[in-house]
């Protein structure tokens, strides 16, 4: 019985071995037959079938040959199989695709157009003309393209940064599915140098596989790049450190986490993140799960801009919530972003009830420099569908001009205000934002600019409101 136990194990762990050997063949574009050819100088006796798959061969070569195989292709060295474990070299990667490249009802010649745009805007920055050719390798990846430096962490970003910019540039006179919208994810780790059907050098390993899957979270017009590289360029300086913004743990392949960093700031980026492959921590689920005990009867959510030249902004909510559970509520989770790196006790948080009562800020959960969460103890607890009033208040520089909410409740009638002084141009615009994806289009209702006591205030409202509905506002 156990003899069949282990038989069972040992095909178990023979079949996931040879799932992830087709996968990584699958990203260093290998297929059946460098399969053939490895099989032939280990002198295995595998019928050479045409109508043989990958699976197929993989499945009937020895178990101490996949095993082998597996182990060589992890960059582990193994006897035998040192052509498969080449020398590596370390490189900082930049990895970039197309949003929407293979949308059917765009046509194949407006797609090719588009290639052979992003190349030409690629090859116009000033990090790529400047490269040193020695230390830099390029590799086409269908519609988009992989660059790897091994002189310098920094240029990965800063190549991205200058690509976004173009393209701002690039898409100012475009309209719809004329625009050209990317993705880009950046990472580093070793690659090995391996020899092509085509007898020519070509590269594949760790860094590059990982840099793939980095910039496969992103969303529309995001910059992704991950801890293992992120956490360095961080410190290097006070302006990487801005632009940098930790957002927490994004699952990819095969179990694995990743740390990741949405990279944003004036004309490149884009600050809303997809939400989907994150990993939610347990505690913020229960968070979370709080927030939606309540939901809004009203909200005003009021911008006003103190000093245009700091971009000082004092935040007012007021708010009228209703408690949804079938217990009563003492207290109030709540979350907080901003563009500014600020410590919690400067926001000078304040939360008062309907009889102006001053609430207790009960605990802080997270303390991050760009985002913190908090709960608000109650006075009073709100029993099961009992309504209370609420104004929260704090102070967080909007430097960006831009702010984005999402609703964690659902809202019957919301108000947006933007308050500063006259002498101030705005130009506000509203967008609705799909948190999944992180595009954005045009809100269907125009808010509203009004003039009163020498200041400009522009309003936007909307009624019925849905979980995870999200809008950004830029002025």
């Amino acid at each position: 019985m156990e003899g069949i136990r282990s038989h069972e194990r040992s095909s178990s762990s023979k079949i996931k071995e040879i799932g992830e050997i087709l996968g990584m063949l699958g990203e260093s574009n290998r297929g059946r037959d460098w399969i053939i050819n490895e099989t032939k100088k280990h002198h295995l006796k595998i019928p050479a079938q045409t109508s043989l798959n990958s699976y197929e061969i993989l499945s009937r070569c020895p178990t101490i040959f996949i095993t082998n195989l597996h182990r060589a292709m992890k960059g582990n060295s193994v006897k035998g199989f040192e052509d498969v474990q080449s020398l590596t070299k370390a490189y900082h990667w930049l990895f970039t695709d197309m949003v929407g490249g293979s949308n059917p009802t765009i046509p194949t010649k407006d797609q090719v157009r588009k290639i052979v745009a992003l190349n030409e805007l690629i090859r116009r920055t000033e990090t790529f003309r400047n490269r040193d050719h020695t230390s830099t390798v390029i590799l086409p990846v269908g519609d988009g393209v992989a660059v790897g430096f091994s002189d310098s962490q920094e240029k990965p970003l800063r190549l991205a940064i200058e690509i976004h910019k173009a393209l701002f540039r690039y898409n100012e006179n475009k309209v719809g599915k004329d625009k050209l919208a990317i993705r880009i994810g950046i990472d580093m780790g070793p690659v090995y140098i391996v020899e092509d059907l085509n007898g020519k050098d070509n590269v594949w390993g760790p860094g590059i596989i990982l840099t793939r899957r980095v910039m496969d979270l992103c969303g529309e017009m995001n910059i992704f790049a991950s801890a293992r590289i992120g956490d360095d360029i961080r410190k290097l300086s006070p302006e990487y450190e801005e632009i940098l913004h930790p957002i927490g743990n994004y699952s990819i392949k095969h179990g694995e986490e990743l740390v990741i960093y949405n990279i944003y700031g004036e004309g490149f980026g884009n600050k809303i993140a997809p939400r989907k492959a994150k990993v939610v921590a347990p505690n913020l689920e229960r968070d979370i799960r709080t927030v939606n005990n309540f939901s809004f009867n009203y909200l005003k959510i009021n911008l006003e801009i103190v000093d245009p030249k700091t971009a000082f902004t004092r935040h007012t909510w007021f708010m009228d919530v209703t408690n949804a559970s079938k217990k009563p509520m003492d207290q109030i989770f709540y979350s907080l972003d901003g563009d500014t790196p600020k410590e919690f006790g400067d926001l000078n948080v304040n939360v008062r009830d309907d009889h102006n009562n001053v609430l207790e800020i009960l605990s802080v959960n997270v303390n991050k420099p760009y985002h913190k969460e908090f709960n608000i103890q109650l006075n009073r607890p709100i029993k099961p569908k009992q309504k209370r009033a609420l104004i929260l208040e704090y102070d967080w520089e909007e430097p960006e001009r831009t702010y984005f909410y999402r609703f964690a409740s659902g809202c019957k009638h919301f108000v947006f205000s933007l308050t500063t002084k006259k002498e101030m141009k705005l130009s506000m615009k509203v967008l609705k934002a799909d948190t999944e994806t992180g595009s954005k289009i045009d809100a269907t209702t125009m808010p509203v600019i009004s003039s009163d006591d020498g200041k400009t205030v522009i309003t936007w409202e909307k009624k019925d409101l849905i979980i995870d509905e999200a809008y950004q506002f830029n002025w």
